[in-house]
């Protein structure tokens, strides 16, 4: 995929979303008004770029007349995320895993690295469904920005602080201090092999 401008991320993700959601894309004047466009040629010029991007087609003769390239659409699968950069940002897509049944309320998904968590079932190179969030419960799985790191690990907060819990007695936990940038990404909430 080309680079897009945060502008045309924000156009193709309502687009997305709406095909994800609704099961149709949105007209002209709803990517206007759910972005504060304006006018309705602005979300027009910017479907426009996407178009020639190669990222959707337009279809003639409806309202609603976008389609998704097909390498463009499903849900986000995140590799290695780059230090100080938004987890969605398309520099760390790898590449789309097709919409089904299964992965309904899956917003993104994220591609293990490591055995930290596999007393949870979850092993290196698993890709684990990620349902974006910014509060954690207790005993959730969670994905954490601490820093300028992406973690995966058990959620717990006490009087102690929070403490982000491996799922593998050789690693130690996380205790999170109080001056660290701490961001919870999203909860785990199904895991997809791709190598079985």
């Amino acid at each position: 995929m080309l680079n897009l401008t945060a502008q045309q991320i924000k156009v193709f993700d309502v687009i997305k979303d709406s095909l994800k959601n609704n099961g149709y894309p949105p007209t002209r004047v709803e990517i206007a008004e759910i972005l504060g466009f304006k006018s309705v040629n602005a979300a027009e010029s910017h479907i426009k770029a996407l178009v020639k991007k190669g990222v959707i087609e337009k279809v003639p003769g409806s309202s609603r007349g976008i389609k998704l390239i097909e390498e463009a659409s499903g849900i986000p699968l995140i590799g290695t995320v780059a230090a100080g950069t938004p987890i969605l940002a398309y520099e760390n897509v790898e590449k789309n895993i097709p919409f089904n049944p299964l992965t309904k309320n899956v917003d993104f998904f994220l591609r293990v690295s490591g055995d930290s968590m596999i007393d949870a079932g979850i092993l290196n190179d698993d890709l684990v469904g990620i349902k974006k969030l910014v509060d954690a419960q207790n005993g959730e799985i969670i994905v954490a920005r601490l820093d300028d790191e992406v973690t995966l690990k058990r959620f717990k907060k006490d009087n102690k602080g929070i403490r982000l819990i491996a799922e593998n007695k050789n690693y130690d936990d996380i205790l999170v201090d109080e001056s660290s940038n701490f961001t919870v990404e999203g909860k785990a909430i199904g895991i997809l092999r791709e190598n079985i």
